[in-house]
């Protein structure tokens, strides 16, 4: 099933991180939260639905895509960030297919949505 634009009603971006490297994932949430009009998600310290290490989610509207992504890129401190569409398409499409990671990618446990259950 492929995303097509008009699709995508928004996006997560999802910021790992571990013990070592917590400080900078605070400092990059910080400079988010100044400079974007975003949603921030909660700490999760421990993995959770599909998502393999810990991490807090940063919800956007599609509109901030263009300044945000590139802004994230740029200033994300070596953290991997995985960041998907919102298409209304179920987790699975959103978390593969419309999917794209900022540094190096990390497998996540796609196995979670063969449960049914939705994303954190």
């Amino acid at each position: 099933m492929a995303i097509s634009a008009d699709d995508i009603k928004g996006w997560h971006a999802h910021v790992y991180y571990d013990d070592a490297t917590r400080p900078a994932a605070a400092l990059l949430r910080a400079a988010i939260e100044d400079r974007f009009a975003v949603a921030m998600g909660r700490w999760r310290d421990e993995p959770v639905g599909p998502h393999p290490r810990a991490m807090y989610q940063v919800a956007f509207d599609a509109e901030l895509f263009a300044e945000f992504v590139p802004w994230l890129l740029a200033n994300r401190a070596g953290l991997p960030v995985l960041v998907h569409a919102r298409s209304g398409q179920g987790d699975l499409v959103d978390h593969t297919e419309g999917a794209l990671w900022l540094g190096h990618s990390l497998p996540l446990k796609l196995e979670f949505f063969a449960t049914g259950a939705t994303s954190a």
